[in-house]
């Protein structure tokens, strides 16, 4: 395995995350159990989950994932092995069964506590706030079209105040952002600066061969502020393995589970996934090794976040550690997404 290190701490990570997104839905607790065993077992010291998780959101499912993780704990004693990086869900339809008051001192002290219980955990190691609380273009929106009648506030200062009294009362150690645009990120960042309040050191945001929009603005922030990318669907939910253009996917994969999560199942998506197929094979690799090999060589991601419903998936991509793409591989990657850029946003 190979590790960086959290900006701006001496915290110890893997460039390997292990994702747990479906923990509790797709897979079982014992198979999160198997899947944590194994990956500590090669290197892997950073998990990464959410309240939100598993995913689909539904309120009868709701942390089960968090459960599960914490239930492993509370078995194997491995508390102090992992580097645990969890996130308060943002306000919006999709986390109304969670709460309604955004990111509000009360939500962040209830989250907080929450996720500390369900972790058999007196600490988090990083904490993430896991979208922004004003209308913004996420989750696959190409374009930003501002809404003047947003009813956020700027709340920047309040936000970062209460993570601090927090973070006084040793509940969680360092703090991150998901789902983040740049502007977001630099206000975060100028507040931190000029009001000596926590720095936000992570930006946890998607980034594979059919995603590099982080690359448009916000990996020049990452590179000149030092804020790291922890890049997330690196497998476009599986896509960037090949198996639905080969026809090897399975009756439970997650795209046949739930087939509205279409982000990365555009005509352009799959027209560039079989260019970035051929050429792996061209080259001797699986399509997810390589794909999966070109996040890690990337200057800007601090780590990366990989998931598994199975644990020969997740032997797989953990072995992407070891590749390393050759400068032609690199040109012909760069070729292709010149051709088709970014075509799931």
């Amino acid at each position: 395995m190979k590790y960086t290190t959290l900006p701006h701490t001496n915290i110890k990570v893997s460039k390997i995350c292990l994702g747990t997104m479906t923990w509790g839905n797709q897979n079982t607790q014992d198979e999160g159990f198997a899947q944590m065993d194994y990956a500590l077992e090669q290197g892997v010291n950073f998990f990464d989950t959410a309240e939100l998780y598993p995913v689909p959101a539904v309120p009868e499912r709701y942390a089960h994932t968090e459960i599960i993780i914490g239930n492993w704990f509370k078995k194997t004693g491995n508390r102090d092995k992992v580097v645990l990086a969890t996130k308060i869900a943002g306000p919006g339809a999709y986390t109304a069964h969670i709460r309604t008051n955004g990111f509000k001192p009360e939500a962040l002290r209830e989250a907080v506590n929450n996720s500390l219980k369900r972790l058999h955990t007196d600490y988090i190691d990083l904490y993430q706030l896991h979208w922004p609380e004003r209308e913004t273009n996420t989750f696959g929106k190409r374009d930003y079209k501002h809404n003047p009648n947003d009813a956020w506030t700027d709340n920047f200062n309040e936000v970062l105040r209460t993570l601090e009294d927090i973070i006084k009362e040793g509940k969680i150690r360092q703090i991150g952002l998901s789902n983040e645009k740049a502007w977001g990120v630099m206000r975060y960042l100028e507040e931190s600066k000029h009001k000596s309040l926590p720095r936000m050191i992570t930006i946890q945001n998607p980034y594979s061969l059919l995603n590099r929009t982080f690359e448009g603005d916000l990996a020049e922030v990452s590179m000149r502020e030092n804020i790291g990318l922890l890049a997330y669907s690196p497998m476009a939910f599986g896509v960037l393995s090949g198996k639905y253009i080969k026809k090897q996917d399975a009756e439970n994969s997650r795209l046949n589970l739930f087939p509205r999560f279409s982000r990365y199942s555009s005509e352009n998506s799959k027209l560039a996934t079989a260019n970035y197929l051929k050429l792996a094979e061209e080259h001797g690799m699986t399509l997810a090794q390589m794909s999966l090999a070109f996040v890690n060589s990337r200057s800007f991601v601090t780590s990366n976040i990989i998931g598994a419903t199975s644990v020969d998936q997740l032997k797989e991509n953990i072995e992407s550690i070891n590749l390393d793409l050759s400068e032609s591989v690199l040109m012909e990657i760069e070729k292709i997404h010149s051709e088709i850029p970014n075509p799931a946003p």
